[in-house]
């Protein structure tokens, strides 16, 4: 296969704050020295984009000498916390912003759905917007309308086609988006996690339509996304980012395993939220889960709900107090702490995320997902397999044997 995205030494500086460099002389000084070939004077002082800390320079590098290249037909996972410069690379890689420093060679026309909406234009109807889309890419009106009952019936919104966009929820700007970028045939596509915004049934259909762009018809599909499952499921190779640098690139398993090592979190705190802290630890053979709320207005029999998923973001178990027939004193508590022992999980060796509702006997008045994640290491257990082969619980089996 072909190489169709290389990328070398790819570097992108911003400056936080006001456009520009603040004062006059800086904007000149920065423009002497591009007309002189020389480097310009601020990337000597731009920091790592650390968004959790405070820093001393106004500039930092959003992306630092990433080097990744793409083959033909390859489908590209990008993962990353917020912050780690996903969406600025793919940015660059669709020409929206040009980068600092470094070079990026692409074969083939690119299609890019990075935020709802992207490409569109408000004011002009559905059908208006597809041609738009088609000549923006290149593609002459015959093509784009050999294609276009094709893209009316994949995005479910044939009844509004005709009806200016802005008057589309944020979900049907989606499914218009995404029929109109995956099929008129880019040689590349490139996905944000904007496909988060519709519904789970939509999202199916779009990655399987990646799937099929990717194997079937043998195109490029760079995909950026929190879901680990998704990305599981869909890439073959991952690329994960931090702090605007390139940590790791190979197997999508491998990687994902090491992006969730990494993200482990044993203890959260909230601000002005009615929970406070949660924390999981283990002892011996149990998972132990606190939770410290308080509120002002009080909450009648606290009710705490919480999901347990694995690496590929598969729920494994959940549970709440209704749910194992536990009651609460019925009265209204402005704070206090819960503790849920879970007795024998038996978890296999990984990486697990914990989401947590909380709420009254009325509703539910707080949400945290994935706020904890915490690793399971079974020592002496040499003879399990892995998670992704057998999935993640160890159940306990009495066996006999009869001659």
């Amino acid at each position: 296969m072909s190489k169709v995205i290389e990328v070398r030494d790819l570097s992108k500086l911003y400056r936080l704050g006001e456009i520009g460099t603040g004062t006059i002389s800086r904007d000149i000084n920065r423009w002497w020295a591009s007309v002189r070939g020389k480097e310009d004077p601020f990337t000597k002082i731009g920091e790592t984009n650390d968004r959790s800390v405070k820093g001393n320079s106004e500039f930092v590098w959003s992306l630092k000498d990433i080097n990744f290249d793409v083959e033909q037909g390859e489908v590209l996972g990008v993962i990353g916390k917020n912050g780690a410069g996903k969406s600025t690379l793919l940015k660059l890689l669709s020409r929206i912003t040009a980068p600092t420093s470094g070079s990026i060679k692409v074969k083939g026309r690119i299609a890019s759905l990075l935020e709802v909406g992207t490409g569109f234009h408000p004011d002009l109807t559905g059908r208006e917007n597809v041609y738009l889309n088609g000549a923006i890419m290149g593609m002459r009106k015959a093509e784009v309308k050999q294609k276009f009952d094709e893209i009316v019936d994949f995005s479910g919104v044939e009844r509004y086609i005709d009806t200016p966009v802005k008057r589309y929820s944020s979900g049907m700007y989606v499914r218009l988006a995404f029929a109109v970028a995956a099929h008129l045939e880019p040689e590349i596509l490139i996905v944000d996690e904007v496909l988060a915004v519709g519904d789970s049934e939509f999202q199916k259909k779009c990655l399987g339509k990646m799937q099929d762009v990717s194997k079937n018809q043998g195109r490029t599909v760079l995909f950026v996304s929190h879901n680990m499952g998704a990305i599981a499921e869909l890439c073959n190779k991952c690329m994960m980012l931090e702090h605007g640098t390139k940590r790791a690139i190979g197997d999508s398993n491998d990687i994902i395993r090491q992006y969730l090592v990494n993200a482990a979190n044993t203890e959260a705190y909230f601000e002005n939220k009615p929970i406070k802290e949660v924390s999981v630890k283990q002892k011996d053979n149990a998972l132990i889960l606190n939770v410290r709320y308080e509120t002002e207005t009080g909450v009648d029999m606290p009710n705490l709900g919480f999901v347990v998923t694995n690496e590929l973001s598969v729920p494994i178990f959940a549970s709440n107090p209704k749910f194992d027939n536990v009651q609460f004193s019925r009265n209204v508590y402005y704070k206090g702490e819960i503790q849920v022992v879970i007795d024998e999980p038996k978890l296999l060796n990984g990486t697990y995320s914990i989401s947590l509702w909380f709420g009254d006997s009325k509703e539910d008045i707080f949400h945290a997902p994935n706020c904890l994640a915490f690793e399971v290491v079974n020592k002496g257990s040499s003879n399990d397999l892995p998670a992704n082969v057998v999935g993640s619980i160890k159940p306990r089996c009495k066996w006999s044997f009869n001659d």
